[in-house]
């Protein structure tokens, strides 16, 4: 079937298309009974406006493009919702592409080489679709500053960032900090780290709130209590067999994502380690599996819906050409489950 036009409808309707526009824009008053006639047309036509062509005369079209970097990554489908949530409450449209650069690139996001085309072609496609605005959705934070040209266009990077652009990240510090205030709070004063590699911001910035929180409550800083994992569970079982083997090993552990958390839970169960009742785990995500181990793990949970929220609101505010905000840094939150009580006592 042909599409369905103004015209079209004019024709069936018996009026004009000057009488049609007015209906549908609601620009002038049109008479009840020809406005009722012109709708009945429309409803038996199933006509749906073409919203670009409405936006030429606007010049806005209320749509957002957005570019994950892989939607099969854990962080990004809760970013997305947010995004959605925001835009299906603001009247805004959406259109999504996904990179795929867990399959293209592996863990190798550094080289940006590898993928900048396939970023900038997404660029292009999105404005020649007439978006507003683009959000950038990483995989892993990093700088990604001249990755992409926009033309102009605003951009908003979550879960990564670039130089002189606007960036949606959660508190990875704080996170940390309160982890440890909360081991704290048990009776926990020989606390060791886990770490992701060092050359990640997050391993950093959760390390300067570990080593912060220990200045703070007065806790021994002990370097052998710092081990550097890989993310991967085979490093978390390998690095806490290690803090498990100390002659004076620490009553708790953070560890900083859930997979390396799970390896930490079967090196402890291999040795005989009870936990929480001999060794108290705090993991770093909140990943679906964490709350299907045995013991559930206590973990902080990531706010990826809010910033999928705030992405949108701070795009708004770019387009709308309004200052930005300065808290719009989230924060993350405890789960409390099974891993963790307070230290055994000595006897």
């Amino acid at each position: 079937m042909d599409k369905i036009g103004i015209k079209d409808i004019a024709l069936r309707a018996n009026v004009s298309t000057a009488t049609v526009s007015y209906v549908l824009n609601g620009t002038r008053n049109v008479r009840p009974k020809t406005k009722e006639r012109v709708m009945k047309v429309i409803e038996e036509l199933n006509y749906r406006p073409n919203d670009i062509a409405k936006s030429l005369k606007s010049k806005r079209t209320n749509t957002i493009g957005v570019i994950a970097e892989d939607i099969t990554v854990f962080n990004v489908p809760e970013i997305i919702d947010g995004i959605n949530e925001y835009a299906e409450q603001n009247d805004m449209h959406i259109l999504l592409t996904n990179l795929r650069l867990q399959k293209r690139v592996g863990y190798n996001y550094t080289d940006t080489d590898n993928y900048r085309q396939h970023a900038q072609d997404a660029v292009s496609n999105l404005l020649s679709k007439q978006v507003e605005g683009i959000i950038y959705i990483g995989v892993h934070t990093r700088d990604l500053s001249g990755l992409v040209n926009t033309y102009d266009k605003p951009i908003v990077y979550t879960y990564c960032y670039a130089q002189h652009a606007c960036s949606i990240q959660y508190n990875d510090e704080q996170a940390s900090y309160d982890a440890i205030k909360y081991l704290v709070s048990k009776g926990h004063s020989r606390i060791a780290i886990i770490s992701g590699l060092m050359d990640s911001l997050p391993s950093r910035l959760r390390f300067n709130g570990y080593f912060k929180a220990l200045t703070d409550y007065q806790l021994e800083f002990d370097p052998q209590f710092i081990k550097v994992g890989d993310w991967g569970l085979d490093s978390g079982y390998q690095l806490a067999y290690e803090l498990i083997q100390l002659p004076d090993p620490p009553t708790a552990i953070l560890i900083m994502n859930d997979l390396m958390a799970a390896g930490a839970l079967k090196a402890a169960a291999a040795m005989g380690i009870s936990i929480p009742e001999d060794l108290s785990i705090i993991g770093f995500d909140n990943r679906e599996f964490s709350n299907y181990l045995s013991p559930r793990i206590t973990t902080m949970d990531l706010p990826l819906h809010d910033m999928g929220i705030l992405s949108m609101k701070a795009l708004t505010n770019l387009i709308r050409g309004e200052e930005q905000p300065l808290d719009m840094i989230p924060l993350c939150h405890l789960v409390e489950r099974e891993s963790v009580s307070e230290p055994r006592k000595s006897t």
